[in-house]
């Protein structure tokens, strides 16, 4: 075939734009840090929750969810637990030693030595924690942190100890990908133990984390997770779609490969505020603003910003609203707060971002092991913002 004088020209621009729109695209997925919160805040809030919740001696550690009475610990707190000590890690704050800790509680307590996912609950009993049969099956938001921590340590120090981070996360990744992912509508189910016709189709808003499953395909090499981030972003969008607020429930039913949206009532799942923007659909604004963050995905952009929105025309943010902004409660609470506060510093939000500086850095609370927990994330978060 004779080939155009000019061929070898038109080839040569092909591949300086394609290199062009390659370093444009690895550009967004190293965003700089927004937070004009200094280091020492951040190192100094760091250290007061390790003292508070941090717990356990010896080779294991645990976030206590409890401050009174019998100490408990959840799945999810272990996950917040050890994205914390990898972020505070890269950051200077933390060593490797105490995320091992936590990786060994974590692997003492997967809910069989053949299931890696992590048993949801466990408490002291004679100086031990332990779970119940009841309690040896899995909370998929738990295991999802737990997997993508593992992820971030394994980037950070390698798996050169005893402890074989990549190993470890992939197994959880596959374990997670047959138990929790619905194999019909392809999205994070609530728990393994939803298979029953009412609960298999039950969602946490706030599961759909589209960044931890962009990076699950590309740290395992397996593309069905792939779809699974396409189908949480696409269903986030449709939920944003359902209310001016664009606030989203606790929980709600997503059914059918057409991924048919349903609502759930009070006290179906876990509590009366089960249909509204309760203590689950707080974390939406800091999942949704992290995809933003390290994709630049425009679709996670406008999510956010139609609930900061919302956020911006409130006086004091809430502990809770109905999915039309009516205030369920009268009390503020950081867990409410801090990921809007976050939200608002990753998408440059300026009616917002001016108060957050004074919501990330006021004092933890001392016995309240959620807000302190989710405040001390999303400081360290928006402090180190190159984990893509």
């Amino acid at each position: 075939m004779r080939r155009h004088k000019y061929q070898w020209l038109i080839g040569a621009l092909i591949i300086l734009v394609a290199f062009a729109v390659g370093a444009a695209i690895y550009k967004t997925q190293r965003p700089q840090a927004t937070t004009t919160v200094s280091p020492t805040t951040i190192k100094t809030h760091y250290q007061t929750w390790q003292r508070t919740y941090l717990k356990g001696t010896g080779t294991q550690r645990y976030v206590q969810t409890t401050s009174t009475g019998t100490v408990q610990t959840l799945s999810e707190a272990q996950g917040y637990g050890m994205l914390i000590t990898v972020l505070a890690a890269k950051q200077g704050f933390a060593n490797q030693k105490t995320f091992d800790q936590l990786t060994r509680y974590y692997l003492a307590h997967r809910i069989s030595r053949t299931n890696p996912l992590m048993a949801w609950r466990q408490t002291q009993r004679g100086g031990q924690m332990v779970s119940t049969a009841a309690e040896k099956t899995s909370a998929t938001d738990g295991d999802l942190d737990i997997a993508y921590a593992l992820i971030l340590a394994d980037e950070h120090w390698h798996s050169r100890g005893d402890l074989n981070y990549g190993q470890l996360a992939k197994q959880l990744i596959r374990a997670i990908k047959r138990q929790e992912i619905n194999a019909v509508t392809q999205l994070p189910k609530v728990g393994n133990w939803a298979t029953a016709a009412k609960t298999r189709n039950l969602v946490r808003p706030s599961d759909l984390i589209t960044a931890y499953f962009r990076k699950f395909a590309s740290y395992t090499g397996d593309g069905s997770w792939t779809r699974v981030a396409q189908h949480s972003q696409t269903t986030l969008q449709a939920l944003s779609r359902q209310h001016t607020t664009g606030l989203m429930a606790d929980f709600v039913t997503v059914s059918g490969p057409s991924r048919r949206l349903g609502t759930v009532r009070a006290q179906q799942v876990a509590s009366v505020h089960d249909d509204q923007y309760g203590f689950n659909a707080c974390r939406v604004p800091w999942r949704v603003a992290y995809d933003y963050q390290l994709s630049q995905s425009q679709i996670s952009r406008q999510v956010v910003q139609k609930m900061l929105r919302f956020f911006a025309k409130q006086s004091q943010i809430k502990a809770g609203y109905t999915l039309t902004g009516k205030p369920t409660e009268k009390y503020a609470n950081q867990a409410f707060s801090a990921p809007v506060a976050y939200a608002a510093q990753v998408v440059g939000d300026q009616s917002l971002s001016r108060q957050a500086t004074k919501t990330l850095t006021t004092a933890l609370p001392a016995k309240d092991y959620y807000p302190a927990t989710l405040q001390t994330l999303m400081l360290l978060q928006s402090g180190s913002l190159d984990q893509a």
